[in-house]
């Protein structure tokens, strides 16, 4: 019997750690969200994932390239639990799909139009075409704004959807349009391959930029899983306030740009970020009244039936 004890005492040793590291797999959640294309203004998302923060709440990422168009679908369709358009996610909202804001980034949206510099005045763009994300997106409401400010038909000038800044910096860089709407650093690297930065028309409309957007049932139903998400990424914003020096290499080094273009792009992002994570009301009911241009939409909607905050840091 005491030869076989040192064998008991190795499986009863053995019986602890077993459930323990079985307990570890099953608290290690996956998430997909789907982002359009490299962008500044998902930065949250990036930190979060190469600093450890969502691991560091048992959550296991995986970023999906998605056109931004077919993301409401895609989320409703179980493809993917998340994606960070506001805009997306409250137009389709309106239209009738379960979908819900559960974090914002933003306070505006730093939405450059970009040009060849053989534009010297808005009607030099009647007859061209100008590279976009897509047809009801944030860049495409800002242009057909400034269109408007400016008495253009907006017919008279083409849009190229794109799916997302990065191709659309692409689009103007091989000169396949005459301007491009780009948030940085995309506008800097756009100017210095000899391109000039035309007009700022983020500020045209109070519109809802990047944060976290999730299905109803996803929010009902997995809760803790959600509310493990938004603080990883409530994290990442507080890292980059944080950690200036690194943030910046980390925006040189996914944007390849020079170190004082990066810079330039961290103080832009430091500046849009808010201070709770909410959508004010105003900027949801203005969206609202900018959606009810092409779609009949009640007048008594109420905003918060496609907004829930609850899940937010320190939320009642």
């Amino acid at each position: 019997m005491k030869r076989q004890l040192p064998s008991i005492v190795l499986l009863t040793a053995m019986s602890f750690l077993l459930p323990r590291a079985s307990h570890g797999a099953e608290a290690l959640q996956k998430i997909r969200v789907g982002l359009p294309s490299l962008a500044l203004t998902y930065m949250p998302f990036y930190v979060a994932q190469e600093k450890g923060l969502l691991k560091k709440f048992g959550l296991e990422a995986e970023y999906i390239q998605m056109n931004t168009g077919i993301q409401p679908q895609a989320i409703i369709g179980g493809n993917i639990n998340f994606f960070p358009s506001l805009a997306t996610g409250i137009s389709a909202a309106v239209a009738g799909l379960p979908l819900v804001v559960v974090l914002n980034f933003y306070n505006f949206t730093p939405w450059m139009l970009v040009t060849s510099k053989e534009i010297n005045k808005p009607q030099d763009l009647i007859g061209k075409k100008v590279a976009i994300s897509g047809i009801r997106t944030t860049g495409h409401y800002l242009m057909v704004a400034w269109f408007k400010k400016f008495e253009i038909n907006e017919k008279d000038v083409g849009f190229i959807m794109t799916g997302g800044t990065a191709s659309s910096f692409a689009s103007l860089a091989s000169e396949q349009v005459a301007g491009a709407v780009l948030t940085p650093p995309f506008d800097d690297k756009a100017v210095s391959k000899g391109f000039k930065k035309y007009m700022f028309i983020g500020d045209l409309m109070d519109i809802p930029t990047s944060g976290l957007v999730a299905s109803k049932a996803e929010v009902s139903n997995n809760r803790d899983r959600v509310q493990k998400t938004i603080t990883a990424l409530v994290d990442a914003i507080a890292w980059i306030r944080a950690n200036r020096p690194e943030s910046a290499r980390m925006i040189a080094d996914k944007f390849k740009i020079t170190p004082a273009e990066a810079n330039g792009a961290y103080e832009t992002l430091i500046g849009m970020f808010n201070k709770d994570g909410r959508l004010p009301p105003k900027i949801a009911r203005g969206y609202l009244d900018i959606l009810r241009q092409e779609r009949p939409i009640p007048a008594d909607l109420d905003p918060q039936k496609f907004i829930d905050f609850s899940l937010l840091p320190g939320a009642k």
